[in-house]
């Protein structure tokens, strides 16, 4: 019984009820012998005559009489609860989950969830900020947010959040005063340096780009942290240089806790992209939100 095929008990509960091959075969837009094979086949597999058929008439057998009295309301579940999924096909509700770097959740992630959710109620939104690199697919996210250089390529990827940033360097005045103003970045090679760590690899190394010269650095100093704020923490309490996003580093900079340092090596590069795997079956939720995002890109452009 496992593997007995819900359109043949379809079949035989459209025959009974119009009493005619053709006329369940005209309501359900197929021929009548495809309807009589389907008939036969639940016959065999169930060793029990359900309909009597003569060329005048076809009439349920009491089997058949008895299995369409229970079947009959069984299979208009069925029809219901499948009805249902079309309101997952067509309009966009359920629940879209999303992986993101922590900055993107920090700097344009807020108000970009906030005008979302306010245009779709229906949709609940997951998002997990983390700087890892994970396989969202895998790990059950429908999208990430990721920048390009950790895209995989058979990825789709649409343009989310500013379109160009920029890594810059800062430190306190109390700092500088302390140790000196570095005036190259190969400077930094003797200064405390607060680095920023993955959580599944090492701190990774400074940048420095200028004109078409670039340098890359294995800076030391007191803390390594993979928390943005403790790090900008430390760098205000005069611990060392800090290097990251200049969106970060420009509140404390407006306030004076911060001076840029190293001005003309400042690194740029393109924004982040919101990326999943493929546009075949896309949720609703999901479908709303790459539309949303490409109707902001549009409107910002």
């Amino acid at each position: 019984m496992d593997d007995l095929p819900l359109s043949d008990l379809d079949a035989f509960t459209a025959i009974a009820r119009e009493r005619s091959f053709r006329a369940a075969a005209r309501k359900r837009g197929v021929s009548p012998s495809s309807l009589s094979d389907s008939l036969r086949r639940l016959e065999e597999r169930l060793g029990v005559r359900l309909l009597n058929r003569t060329t005048r008439s076809v009439t349920p057998t009491e089997a058949g009489e008895r299995l369409l009295e229970r079947l009959a309301p069984a299979l208009g579940e069925v029809v219901s609860a499948l009805g249902q999924l079309d309101s997952f096909k067509d309009s966009p509700a359920g629940t879209l989950r999303l992986n993101v770097p922590t900055i993107a959740a920090r700097l344009f992630m807020p108000d970009l969830v906030s005008r979302f959710l306010a245009l779709y109620p229906q949709i609940k939104l997951e998002v997990l900020g983390e700087d890892d690199f994970i396989d969202v697919v895998a790990a059950g996210y429908d999208a990430g947010i990721r920048y390009d250089e950790r895209l995989e390529r058979d990825m789709i990827a649409v343009p989310i959040g500013p379109r160009r940033q920029r890594y810059i360097t800062a430190a306190a005045p109390a700092y500088l005063e302390r140790c000196g103003m570095p005036s190259h970045p190969r400077d930094l090679l003797d200064h405390d340096c607060i680095r920023h760590r993955f959580l599944s690899r090492a701190p990774f190394a400074w940048e420095f780009d200028r004109g078409e010269e670039s340098l890359l650095l294995s800076v030391t100093g007191p803390l390594v942290a993979n928390s943005i704020e403790m790090e900008v923490g430390a760098a205000v309490a005069g611990l060392g240089v800090i290097r990251t996003f200049e969106e970060v580093l420009a509140p404390a900079i407006r306030r004076g806790e911060l001076v840029p340092i190293l001005e003309d090596w400042v690194s740029e590069f393109s924004g982040p992209f919101l990326y999943y795997a493929s546009r075949k079956h896309m949720p609703p939720a999901l479908r709303a939100f790459v539309d949303f995002v490409k109707a902001e890109a549009r409107r910002g452009a």
